[in-house]
């Protein structure tokens, strides 16, 4: 490839670093990319907009940092911890969701916050045993069938939450829905606009609310909030005995993060490697690095979870914007991560976000809710799981309906096998749902059909 070819192709492998100002505006774009969803994850869980936004940054930053600066992603809230983290705060500090107003709940962000550290030695021990023994071994004990029901229970036992928030107005609801819903579909390779549906259709919903159901807004939060402000910072509350409860329940739902991350993992490298190919450049292969991105994202939750953050986890949609701009700079990266710090301090955003009423809230998170557990049936789907195969069948129905079903059917979504210290007051049904599919599972490999003449059913969508 000539010199000349070479200076006509636009991109930037992470090792590049582009000139100041394109890397702000570079930097801008991915924290613009990241900030519709990570707020709506902070409003949903009433944890403070801004630690969420400077806790984004910091998080960014560090697993940047200790992945050597090789692994070019954005880290933004999780959407797959809200379930656990609102069972938790509801149990342990009842006045957090009691109040429609309320949108900041210190007290259980405190006790979440031990969990979401809890899920970070997880991610980080899991990274490290990859490293060692290889994920070949790992997906033996969580196969993709096992993932994939979490993640399904995950979105779908959220369906109460999404429907009670879009009932305070049905019409702002749907309205907020189905324009969602048309952005995301319509507006796609369209650019950066293309890649913001969630920020489009909260703002669509705002302003219908605004015009025709005024008496749903209150700017006085606007007006009290100050330009710039302090984030209400929290440190875990490690004393607490709830919160150690609180533990064991939200980090297993790195159950369905760690496929989630590896897969985005995947999906960077053929981009990056391809780009690297039409510079005349070495391959990357950040592929081989599994084990490496899952101790970043570890690094990440330490970050949140000791500063008050939500819990997180690297952005597929940033990860689209990277691909759409060839951009995998690691500079741009954290020069994004400097600038979600810097908004985290701004009280006129995060006051502006808390004005967001909680029907567009529910609109919105009917739509979202629901694509996370369909991206749950596409990793089974994606992995061509045998699901004419009786044991698959059966680890995948078990944790479908005590998830959901538990969630959904039993007091305080627990079910009622109370274990001191962990589980005081019940099983969580996600988490009950995920150890009785791991538990099944453990048994069909140390027990396989063949140890009885039975032979595996052949998968006919192959």
């Amino acid at each position: 490839m000539s010199a000349s070819t070479q200076t006509k192709i636009l991109g930037y492998l992470p090792q590049d670093a582009p000139p100041w100002g394109a890397m702000i505006s570079l930097g801008f774009q991915q924290v613009l990319t990241m900030f519709p969803a990570t707020v709506l994850v902070a409003i949903l869980t009433k944890f403070d907009v801004g630690v969420t936004l400077t806790a984004s940054g910091i998080g960014t930053i560090v697993a940047l940092l200790v992945s050597g600066r090789r692994i070019p992603l954005y880290y933004g809230s999780s959407f797959s911890y809200i379930t656990v983290v609102v069972t938790t705060m509801s149990l342990y500090a009842n006045d957090c969701f009691s109040d429609p107003a309320t949108f900041y709940c210190p007290e259980g962000v405190r006790i979440v916050q031990v969990g979401i550290m809890g899920t970070a030695i997880v991610e980080i021990l899991v990274g490290l045993l990859i490293m060692r023994i290889g994920k070949e071994a790992l997906d033996r004990i969580l196969p993709p069938v096992i993932t994939g029901s979490v993640a399904i229970v995950i979105g779908i036992a959220l369906a109460g939450a999404a429907l009670n928030m879009a009932s305070a107005n049905w019409t702002v609801a749907f309205i907020t829905l189905v324009v969602t819903i048309a952005f995301s579909v319509y507006l796609q390779g369209k650019g950066l606009i293309g890649m913001l549906p969630i920020l489009l259709g909260a703002i669509f919903g705002y302003i219908v609310s605004a015009i025709f159901f005024p008496s749903m807004m209150n700017y006085q939060i606007i007006a009290d909030a100050k330009w710039l402000q302090m984030p209400q910072f929290t440190l875990p509350a490690f004393g607490d005995p709830n919160a150690w409860a609180a533990v064991t329940g939200i980090a297993l739902i790195a159950i369905a993060t760690i496929p989630e991350s590896t897969a985005h993992l995947y999906q960077m490298s053929l981009y990056i490697d391809q780009l690297a190919k039409d510079l005349g450049r070495a391959p990357l292969e950040i592929k081989r690095l599994i084990g490496l991105n899952l101790v970043a994202d570890g690094s990440d939750d330490l970050v949140v979870g000791f500063l008050g953050g939500c819990a997180g986890t690297n952005y597929g949609e940033n990860n689209s914007l990277m691909a759409i701009t060839r951009c995998y700079s690691v500079p741009v990266l954290m020069t994004a991560g400097v600038i979600a710090i810097l908004l985290g301090f701004v009280g006129k955003l995060a006051a502006v976000v808390n004005t967001l009423p909680v029907a567009v809230t529910g609109g919105l998170s009917i739509y979202l809710f629901g694509v996370i557990g369909m991206q749950g049936i596409a990793l089974i789907q994606s992995e061509k799981v045998n699901l004419f195969e009786p044991r698959q069948l059966a680890v995948g129905a078990i944790i479908l309906i005590a998830g959901i079903g538990g969630n959904l059917g039993l007091k305080d979504g627990l079910f009622p096998f109370p274990i001191p210290v962990l589980f005081p007051s019940g099983i969580p049904a996600i988490v009950f749902s995920a150890l009785l599919g791991i538990l099944v599972n453990l048994i069909f490999l140390f027990l396989p059909p063949k140890m009885f003449g039975v032979e595996d059913r052949e998968n006919i969508n192959l």
